[in-house]
């Protein structure tokens, strides 16, 4: 509480000081730079400028990305508060998010994220090829902390947006190459215009290539390369001023290589990026969508919106925990997914008076399925079985302007899940299971799980602001929202280990007050800052550990937390030429309640006469992914040719504090806090046509962990493997338009 308090006092003094100087001066937009004035957002589903919104929310434009030479999503993580995105342990291409300490490391079919991720309105329910490439982007929007009120289910720790470009008025192709580090070739196409007056079309295409940072010293295989192919189309369609309509598709299939990891516990290979992995470097991620946007203005008060979407994928790829040449602990998966979800929306605004009303619906089915190989004890557990969740849910949230300067909002969302779980786990001895490729593999006794069961959840998540313009420059607010992540079947649950299992898990959910002041001060400096404090209930955590041949898990209500917080970015007008940029964000987040599964053998001491109990070790546990300080800085300086072209050069710093990989601490997996640099210069013609950037990341080649598995062990061979981010890399590109 006493850090929490210093905290507080350090905003609420902020506060004071830059209220105390707000000045009432015309807005100087700067292209390119992220500002709390005059950057339009659709955080509450309807378009609003920045400032005026009461919601943590970080708008990064397009050229703001191509300034910073961002590559893909997770980049983010380097320029946004309190915000952590990886690749998955052993994936390239599925996300792992965390906003404000909340989000979800397990993306296995059936646990649902803590983070939502839409693609313009769509929902995307899981996080597989979640990992985006920057391109065809118009911005992307990272809003923080629960956003239970209009965006719904799995949102209670934030969602990031990412808004596709419209198509424009003027036709117009574009050319992107790249090349860079480790033989990286990216090639970037796309198209778009008009084809009748009221009809338009665009096409985008994308290819990425790279060699591996590191080698398969087993296979000689390349590691963590890059193959990946993305698409997208849209077609929009303006039959009448109050008509619009947009069917968009998009495509991604990923070839890079199966990703093994590190081995950090001997032997050890001597390059982070080098494994001795036997399982297979195979791997494949395919996922596709489309969907059907439509918005009619029936009168001056009232626009009425339909969404409709279908999106689907699969996965095919192997995970060698042990990464040795043996079968030690090899692990071959697949898993596959659809939704189909539906969304009305009615957005409404009169002179003193706004809001959005809607319905949403989500019909969608994970299932999969994968090997535990224990190649010592000539064991395996296959692991299969799918969940199908049916969804529905009514929202809406109203602002009403009492006075020119304070406005109060309130809204709410019902909620109800339908949840089918089918769970399948059966020991053979042999290596690999018949559903992998053994057929002489042996079942041994009857299977340890082998249930379906169907669970509902009800929920309400209300939210209310309290808006108050205190000059035209400075805006502070209040707000009270409410968040809910729906419970449901721990797919790894062991009926034999865990007999509860079968009954599944509890939402969890997340209250949070927050109170913010957004603005300008003078003409060259704008910012925003919150603090915040959540109250986080029925943690829903999955704990996995060696339990004799095979490993087990348990993913249950383990209690309650504290998360407090404050957050501030800014940018600052140097002179015309030169901004700089910056945030800092600090986290407390400590547990207040940890009851964990203790099962049988030596680790129960707590109750060695039960099967298993469960036992309060708050005070030896800690969040995973949420250092308690990040921060960056960066500054963009352009430098204007005589010929009317100019070079826009960006060098930036980004700070993350220590973190674990777990809640329980891993010494040789957990982070130690790092700096990253970046630089970045892109040329831009003085007919906008041509632009020639030079990109370089990582500049202190610095190797921090971003994931981990942790299996000790003699029978498990030790496993403790690391996943670690890109080294440093210099990419060249060169764009063109016609």
């Amino acid at each position: 509480m006493n850090r929490y308090v210093k905290t507080a006092l350090l905003a609420g003094a902020a506060w004071s000081a830059l209220s105390s100087f707000a000045m009432a001066q015309d807005a100087v937009p700067q292209d390119g730079a992220t500002s709390v004035d005059d950057v339009i957002v659709t955080a509450r589903r309807r378009a609003e400028v920045l400032q005026d919104v009461p919601v943590a929310v970080t708008a990064i434009g397009a050229q703001a990305l191509e300034n910073r030479g961002t590559a893909d999503i997770t980049e983010l993580a380097r320029t946004t508060p309190s915000l952590t995105l990886n690749s998955a342990r052993g994936s390239n291409s599925t996300l792992i998010s965390f906003i404000r300490g909340v989000g979800q490391q397990d993306p296995l079919w059936g646990f649902d994220p803590g983070v939502g991720l839409y693609i313009d309105d769509v929902y995307v329910a899981r996080p597989q090829a979640a990992v985006l490439d920057i391109f065809d982007v118009e911005r992307i929007e990272v809003l923080r902390g629960p956003q239970g009120t209009l965006y719904g289910r799995n949102t209670i720790g934030g969602a990031i947006k990412y808004v596709t470009r419209r198509i424009g008025d003027e036709p117009e192709i574009s050319l992107r190459g790249a090349y860079g580090s480790y033989d990286q070739f990216d090639v970037i196409g796309s198209v778009s215009g008009p084809v009748t007056e009221n009809f338009g079309v665009s096409a985008s295409v994308a290819r990425y290539l790279r060699d591996g940072f590191g080698t398969n010293n087993n296979t000689g295989t390349e590691h963590y390369n890059k193959d990946v192919l993305a698409a997208r189309a849209s077609a929009e369609w303006t039959p009448a001023d109050s008509l619009f309509f947009r069917l968009a598709a998009d495509y991604v299939k990923d070839g890079s290589n199966a990703r093994h990891g590190h081995r950090e516990f001997a032997p050890i290979p001597a390059d982070e990026y080098d494994t001795f992995a036997g399982a297979g470097d195979k791997n494949e991620v395919e996922s596709r969508g489309i969907s059907l946007t439509g918005e009619w203005q029936a009168n001056d008060w009232l626009t009425l919106k339909s969404v409709t979407a279908y999106r689907d994928g699969y996965t095919r790829g192997n995970i060698d925990f042990d990464n040795l040449a043996a079968p030690i602990l090899d692990i071959p998966a697949e898993y596959d997914d659809d939704q189909f979800s539906q969304e009305f929306q009615a957005l409404m605004e009169g002179d003193r008076w706004s809001g959005v009303a809607g319905l949403f619906f989500l019909d969608a089915t994970a299932s999969g399925a994968f090997d535990t190989v224990v190649g010592l004890a000539n064991l395996t557990t296959l692991t299969s079985g799918s969940v199908g969740t049916k969804s529905w849910s009514a929202f809406g949230d109203f602002s009403y302007d009492v006075t020119d300067q304070l406005s109060v909002s309130v809204g709410g969302r019902f909620t109800h899940d339908e949840k089918t779980g089918t769970v399948f786990r059966q020991q053979y001895l042999g290596i690999r299971s018949p559903h992998f490729g053994n057929a002489a593999a042996i079942p041994l006794g009857a299977p340890r799980t082998n249930y379906t069961d169907t669970k509902e959840f009800e929920e309400f998540t209300p939210r209310v602001s309290v808006t108050y313009e205190m000059t035209p420059d400075m805006t502070a607010y209040a707000s009270w929202g409410r968040g809910f992540k729906s419970g449901g079947f721990d797919m790894r649950g062991d009926a034999v280990l865990y007999p509860d299992t079968v009954n599944g898990y509890e939402p969890e959910t997340v209250e949070t007050i927050e109170l913010g002041l957004k603005g300008r001060l003078f003409d060259n400096f704008t910012f925003a800052t919150a603090i915040f404090d959540s109250a986080y209930e029925d943690q829903q955590i999955t704990t996995q550990y060696p339990a004799g041949a095979t490993v087990a898990s348990v993913v249950d209500n383990v209690g309650s937390s504290s998360i407090r917080g404050w957050e501030f970015e800014g940018q600052f007008r140097v002179t015309d030429n030169l901004v700089l940029n910056g945030m800092l964000s600090y986290i407390d987040a400590q547990f207040d309640e940890f009851l964990a599964y203790i099962p049988t053998g030596p680790l129960n001491s707590s109750c060695p006469a039960l099967v298993g109990c469960f036992v309060d070790v708050s005070d030896q546990r800690d969040f995973q992914n949420t250092p308690e300080w990040t921060g960056a800085i960066s500054a963009t300086y352009t430098h204007n040719f005589s010929d009317g072209s100019h070079l826009n050069f960006t060098p930036s710093a980004a700070y993350r504090g220590a973190y674990q990989q777990f809640e329980t601490p891993a010494p040789l997996l957990d982070q130690e806090a790092y700096w990253m640099y970046d630089a970045s210069a892109v040329w831009t013609s003085a007919s906008d046509r041509w632009t020639v950037a030079l990109n370089g990341k990582n500049l202190s080649d610095e190797r921090y962990k971003t994931g981990g598995y942790n299996f000790p062990g003699a029978i498990t061979g030790n496993s403790i493997i690391a996943f670690y981010g890109a080294p440093r890399t210099y990419t060249f590109s060169v764009g063109v338009k016609f």
